[in-house]
């Protein structure tokens, strides 16, 4: 099952739909792992994914570089406040602000509107 549930979060990962997610909660809820661990298991799991799929997409042209120039320096520091942030807090609080994210998320996802697909003015 651990196969099967590693395949399906490298597919969902590298198409950019929260691959992460689906391992943290296996791990989380059915493996027994510890929140804290559970994340920093699927930071080492993404990090070969997330080079595979980046090296296509750029060679796809599906990567914006003006953007991701904006959004680097931010993006580092963030993941550093994150990490320092993480330690801080017990196992418990963890799970509980990584549950509310995943409700609020799919809440807004349920809710919200569809972007107008500006390449297909047939959808519309």
């Amino acid at each position: 099952m651990n196969i099967i549930v590693g395949f399906l979060t490298g597919i969902l990962a590298s198409m950019g739909l929260g691959g992460g997610f689906v391992l943290v909660v296996w791990l989380t809820l059915f493996m027994n792992v510890e929140q804290k661990t559970a994340q920093g298991i699927n930071l080492l799991f993404f990090l070969p994914i997330a080079l595979i799929s980046l090296i296509i997409h750029i060679k796809n042209g599906l990567v914006d570089k003006k953007l991701v120039k904006k959004m680097a320096l931010g993006g580092i520091l963030g993941s550093v406040l994150g990490t320092l942030g993480s330690q801080l807090l017990d196992n418990s609080m963890l799970r509980m602000l990584f549950a509310l994210f995943l409700l609020a998320f799919g809440l807004r996802e349920l809710f919200s509107k569809a972007p107008e697909d500006e390449q297909n003015p047939q959808s519309a």
